[in-house]
């Protein structure tokens, strides 16, 4: 099972093996889109693509116009505009009622991007691209900086726009198991950065699953988690390297901490963890971990989980 990567990731990957792959961006949105400012995809040589940019309808276009930008060396701009009327009435509209401003990057021609990329993958900061009419790019992340001038296609887009991208979000994952190689492959798909911390050698996978895989005690692992998640899930299916993990999560600052299992076991981990340690756990503890999707076994555990980082992580609480 190969786990999905972000398509900044993908773009790094690509650029330092000059494989012929273009990075399109969206600068800019008007009206009802599939995606919003700051989204990306890369078109490979090979007709694979990382990240969509629409519900697959204007995709064949995009990459037609990706591979001539590689080809060409080229910064290219598009527009695409979807509120016409008539093409409604035809019946040949693709839904989405708005306007898409794209850039697409050769993403040979950008020595040194997958710098900036494993900056904001290690939470350095934000990843800023901005885009001049002069054919300029800059990008930067952290203390990482570089800057490019390429050749501009022929078009009558104005290539012009900044965006940012957030840095990653990040969630520790103390203990593996029969879900961790799915909920892994879910979360990396949707932009997290992943690290995982179990000492059992039968749970170590054959590949490389996650972005870092500790074999430490969970307290040693706590303090060594630079920078902080911002969520950590404790599911080891064992009683007490569960109670270590609570405990030395109690001592962060990590403002969600969720727990796998029945109410009463997390009642009874309750009881043996010092009572000191209580008012610190409680007031971020979820428990049981996950929304209640319905199901049973790991491919539903996973997707509850899944489900209820993504949906904390984008501002519903509880």
């Amino acid at each position: 099972m190969s786990v999905a990567r972000h398509p900044l990731e993908v773009s790094a990957r690509a650029s330092d093996a000059g494989d012929g792959s273009a990075l399109v961006v969206v600068t800019a949105t008007e009206g009802s889109t599939y995606v919003r400012q700051g989204a990306m995809a890369v078109f490979a040589a090979d007709d694979t693509q990382t990240g969509w940019l629409s519900g697959g309808c204007l995709e064949p276009e995009i990459a037609r116009r990706a591979r001539h930008a590689v080809v060409d060396g080229h910064l290219d701009a598009m527009e695409i505009d979807t509120r016409d009327d008539e093409d409604l009435l035809a019946g040949s509209a693709v839904g989405c009622r708005g306007r898409l401003h794209l850039a697409l990057l050769p993403l040979d021609r950008l020595a040194g991007w997958s710098q900036v990329v494993q900056a904001w993958w290690q939470g350095a900061g934000p990843l800023s691209l901005r885009l001049e009419a002069s054919g300029e790019v800059h990008a930067s992340a952290g203390d990482e900086r570089r800057q490019w001038t390429l050749p501009l296609a022929t078009t009558d887009v104005t290539l012009v726009g900044e965006v940012t991208v957030a840095p990653p979000p990040r969630v520790a994952i103390f203990g593996a198991g029969p879900e961790t190689r799915m909920l892994v492959a879910s979360l990396r798909q949707l932009g997290w950065h992943v690290s995982v911390i179990e000492r059992r050698a039968r749970w170590i996978p054959a590949d490389e699953i996650a972005d870092a895989w500790s074999m430490q005690a969970p307290d040693e692992a706590a303090r060594g988690l630079h920078p902080a998640p911002d969520a950590a899930l404790v599911m080891h299916h064992h009683f007490e390297h569960d109670r270590e993990a609570l405990e030395a999560l109690a001592q962060t600052t990590i403002p969600f901490i969720g727990l796998l299992g029945p109410v009463r076991r997390r009642e009874d981990l309750l009881r043996v963890i010092p009572s000191v340690l209580h008012a610190s756990l409680l007031s971020r503890l979820r428990s049981p971990i996950g929304m209640k999707l319905g199901g049973q076994g790991p491919e539903a555990i996973a997707l509850s989980i899944t489900a209820q980082l993504q949906a904390w992580h984008h501002g519903e609480r509880e």
